[in-house]
């Protein structure tokens, strides 16, 4: 039995490094950008996350989910689902996980942090650990996972320390009234913003305008870009930066928080719409790559264009149409924003999913309304929302303006509303799943509920699905920050037998992120520097730098590596970034690459590609061991 309090382990523990990736026979000859319906995950997934090649993590909220835990009448909110067999195992957890974030923390293990208080039938509340439920109050709660991926051994563990140790929550309440942002240094955790007492959105009588730390730092630190940004600013879309520094977005507000000195900078308003919940736009950082000199653009898209006056719930916000524009900033460069192209459609509850290639997938969502459920006279059933979205779309950073949007792909056949979620798999398909904008559990064909809970789990398959796929030889376990470059072979095959394909071939690195509330907490995606040889044979070596030195540009932990020949990657496999320890992770500097440079570099008069990587992170070195889970509010109405 594992202790309670988080301690440095091996992620190998938890996770298998595979160059091969175990797939359903139907799959591997899907049709390219198709839908297709594989499983049900047996709770409704609010929340879930990739925990390695074969499985998935999924959390639900306190809810009559006809599947139960095994040898009891409780019913369940936590599954295994196994990518394989497309087959669940239920998990037990014991405290409510209703609106719980969550993240990989750079041992490999995973957190979950927060939720509700206890619920009775309804989603009422409820008794801690009375019937029907039997669920405790999960409000300042801590879980962790290490996650099993080729057995069915691991469980949910309760942090229970005592309080200004590495335990629980202290100051939390439950979870939807207090959200934000948690960040990571070491063991040490920020919580941003929030309210006392729940709701649609914030208000001044029940808002937390502050940062605090735990342990405990002292008292908690004002924000003030809280008390500005009322009432759509419970779920602050938070990003940890490559200087070191915080983006912060929320309602119509945006600043850089440093806040190693507690100094905020206020940046120009968010244009167009809100983008956080419930408007819940989509959000991304978008590729960190060579070519960009590894620097952030954060990339907004969709939501809805409320004033502050208007988040009421006295006339039909169901039926307001959701906001097209997409916007972005590179806020470590530039502090203004800059009009990118609009979406097909208005979208909220829209998801951005990193592709291997360096595209972004959107789906999910709806046409009108926005997150959130109650009992008000205008919503549908209990959801604030409605005309689901099933057409999904490709982001291409890298396309011409006025064409980075496409559309050649079939639609979904599950609608996904309030409380779905998606993520990228290791074969290189999307994930969906989820969707609930009910207070408890309601059965499909309940009258006046179109938008029952949702249990089937379908797959996406992009464009490069079925495509012969490069099977890399001799890819690492492990990155550190700078240091040996490594090589990985490429067959001719792996080439399509065309050595002028390694001009087109590098190494991208996801962490696909915990995924809820129409976003994916952590997502990020490091495209790393690379050069190549070509053999006589036509088979070809690529000579690949470590991470760039840079911690904050990608923080340690567990991630996927893709190899990507002229747009189609291999299958993903897990590698751990850093050193798979809790802490400060060192950094060294890159070391020269031989051979040929490549499409990706950023200069054509370098000898190396890795010294451009050096440079752009020069000024980042020595930065702590840092990660950003981004931690949101509920959007009940506590059924008005």
């Amino acid at each position: 039995m594992r202790s309670n309090i988080i301690q440095p382990r091996s992620w190998l523990h938890g996770l298998t490094i595979s160059a091969a990736f175990s797939s359903r026979g139907a799959s591997a000859g899907a049709a390219p950008n198709t839908f297709e319906v594989v499983g049900t995950t047996g709770v409704s997934a609010q929340q879930f996350f990739v925990g390695g090649v074969n499985k998935v993590y999924i959390l639900d909220k306190v809810e009559n989910n006809p599947t139960k835990l095994a040898g009891t009448n409780k019913p369940a909110w936590a599954t295994e689902y196994d990518l394989r067999t497309n087959t669940f195992r239920t998990m037990e957890v014991a405290t409510n996980t209703f609106c719980a974030g969550g993240s990989a923390l750079g041992n490999g293990t995973w957190i979950s942090v927060g939720g509700n208080k206890a619920v009775t039938s309804g989603g009422l509340d409820g008794t801690n650990l009375a019937g029907p439920y039997f669920n405790d109050d999960g409000a300042k709660s801590v879980r962790l996972l290490d996650p099993c991926d080729d057995d069915t051994k691991c469980q949910w563990t309760p942090v229970t320390t005592t309080p200004n140790a590495s335990g629980p929550l202290t100051q939390v309440e439950f979870y939807c009234k207090r959200s934000g942002g948690i960040l990571l240094l070491r063991l040490l955790k920020m919580a941003i913003g929030g309210c006392t007492d729940g709701g649609y959105v914030n208000d001044a009588n029940q808002n937390i305008p502050t940062v605090e730390y735990y342990p405990s730092k002292g008292q908690p630190n004002k924000l003030n870009f809280l008390l500005t940004t009322l009432p759509a600013n419970l779920y602050t879309l938070t990003w940890l930066l490559p200087s070191g520094n915080l983006f912060l977005q929320s309602n119509l507000g945006t600043e850089i928080y440093d806040y190693k000195n507690n100094v905020e900078y206020p940046l120009p308003n968010m244009p167009h719409a809100v983008r956080t919940y419930p408007a819940s736009g989509a959000t991304a950082m978008l590729p960190l790559t060579p070519k960009n000199n590894y620097t952030a653009t954060i990339l907004f898209c969709g939501g809805t264009n409320l004033q502050p006056d208007q988040w009421v719930l006295n006339y039909n916000i169901a039926a307001l149409p959701a906001d097209k524009s997409c916007v972005k900033m590179t806020p470590d460069v530039s502090t203004t924003w800059e009009e990118e192209d609009y979406l097909f459609e208005g979208r909220s509850m829209g998801q951005f999913v990193m592709m291997p290639d360096g595209r972004l997938w959107m789906g999910n969502g709806i046409g009108k309304g926005t997150a959130g459920y109650g009992n008000t006279s205008w919503a549908i059933g209990q959801s604030f929302g409605t005309n689901p979205l099933h057409a999904p779309a490709y982001y291409d950073p890298n396309a011409p303006k006025g064409s980075r949007w496409s559309r050649p792909m079939g639609n979904a056949t599950v609608s996904r509303l309030y409380h779905s979620v998606a993520s990228l798999l290791a074969d290189g398909s999307i994930l969906t799943a989820g969707s609930n904008p009910n207070a408890d559990y309601i059965a499909p064909g309940t009258p006046n509920y179109p938008y029952p809970t949702e249990y089937r789990a379908e797959k996406f398959y992009p464009d490069y699905f079925n495509r012969a796929r490069p099977s890399p030889s001799s890819l690492p376990k492990s990155l550190s920050y700078g240091g040996d470059y490594f090589n990985v072979t490429l067959k001719s095959g792996d080439l399509g037998k065309q050595s002028s394909a390694l001009p087109k071939t590098y190494v991208s690195i996801i962490r696909t992120g915990y995924s809820t509330h129409a976003m994916n907490m952590g997502q990020r995606y490091l495209q790393l520097n690379s050069t190549y040889s070509v053999n006589q044979d036509g088979s070809g070596v690529l000579h690949v730098s470590q991470m760039p030195p840079c911690v904050a540009c990608f923080p340690p932990g567990p991630a996927m590596m893709f190899v990507v020949v002229d747009g189609v990657p291999s299958n993903g496999v897990m590698v751990m970034v850093g050193t798979g320890q809790l802490g400060t992770q060192p950094t060294a500097a890159a070391a020269d690459l031989p051979g040929t440079i490549t499409d990706w570099t950023t200069s054509q008069n370098m000898p190396s590609a890795s010294k451009n990587a050096k440079q752009s992170s020069s000024s980042r070195l020595a930065l702590p061991s840092l990660s950003v889970i981004f931690l949101m509010s509920c959007a009940m109405s506590h059924l008005l």
